[in-house]
């Protein structure tokens, strides 16, 4: 697991990081960096996406640079979309956190069709740019990109609260449809 700024990122293979694009930031300004086991690599930005559009942001670092035991590991791209009920593994900064696909129908009703593809465990799946995995298939089914919450009432203390409701993921589809043609993972 890599880990910049206030979130996290997957290692893909030749070099190549995927996170949110919230994550990285605007990454002219942000300039960011993988670290690895304390140690920081410099990036290049190979795409860049948006929070309101396509959260994710693709990052390339001089694979010579890494550590071998993480040169040799390739992470696919689930070629399969997510089912509501299939389990999943999120993999958060030093731990991998088990959960569920969540059925759309169980978000409010403006937000259904924007974020189709959620988890739930809100509290202990990860941070933005964490990596959901299908757990029998063992590849990328999308990256955490935010929270979805939902106002509550709450009689006794006469006041609204904020409930986490579940996690949007960018599900790998996007995540294909994103990375630049001429890539070979």
């Amino acid at each position: 697991m890599q880990s910049w700024g206030p979130g996290s990122g997957i290692y893909l293979g030749k070099g190549l990081f995927i996170t949110a694009a919230h994550v990285a930031g605007r990454t002219w300004l942000t300039r960011p960096k993988v670290a690895i086991a304390g140690l920081e690599y410099p990036t290049r930005v190979v795409k860049e996406g948006s929070f309101e559009g396509t959260d994710l942001t693709l990052l390339s670092v001089d694979e010579a640079l890494l550590p071998v035991r993480l040169r040799l590991r390739r992470n696919s791209i689930c070629a399969e979309p997510p089912r509501p009920g299939q389990e999943v593994v999120t993999i958060v900064p030093g731990s991998a956190v088990r959960s569920h696909i969540l059925s759309p129908d169980r978000l409010p009703a403006g937000t259904r069709s924007r974020f189709s593809t959620v988890i739930a465990d809100v509290a202990r799946t990860g941070n933005s740019g964490s990596g959901v995995f299908d757990v029998k298939r063992k590849c990328l089914l999308g990256i955490m990109s935010r929270k979805i919450s939902q106002p509550k009432y709450r009689p006794d203390t006469r006041k609204m609260e904020t409930r986490d409701i579940a996690k949007y993921f960018v599900p790998a589809s996007e995540i294909a449809a994103f990375l630049p043609a001429h890539l070979q993972l």
